[in-house]
């Protein structure tokens, strides 16, 4: 078996129309067609990769649990982000790992946008 990488993420939200309009216009996720499965989510293209909403009646997002998006610079992003009003750490280093910041959706879900460095890969 040959994996190629991460298809999409599955996130759940209490609001999809809240939580896709801050991610296309917060982190300019494109959105794209999704079929009608008899409950309300939005799909969006992050990359090459997706990310799926799904709207989950009282969800509350678990303490912890992130998913990180990859970035370039994530000094500039951050500059991005707060220009638009979201709400986002310090830049953290992670010596031999990258630089990162952490911010929520409006569902309370955490995103970490990483830019990585040099880490070394374990025998």
């Amino acid at each position: 078996m040959t994996f190629r990488g991460v298809h999409h993420v599955s996130i759940n939200v209490d609001d999809v129309d809240t939580a896709g309009r801050f991610y296309i216009d917060a982190l300019e996720m494109t959105q794209l067609a999704r079929p009608d499965f008899g409950f309300p989510g939005m799909w969006l293209r992050c990359g090459e990769q997706e990310i799926h909403l799904i709207k989950v009646d009282g969800h509350v997002a678990p303490k912890g649990q992130h998913f990180a998006l990859r970035v370039d610079d994530v000094e500039a992003a951050r500059q991005q982000l707060l220009a638009k009003g979201v709400e986002v750490s310090r830049v953290l280093e992670i010596p031999g790992a990258g630089r990162q910041v952490f911010l929520h959706d409006p569902a309370g879900n955490m995103i970490e946008l990483n830019q990585p460095g040099s880490v070394e890969r374990l025998a």
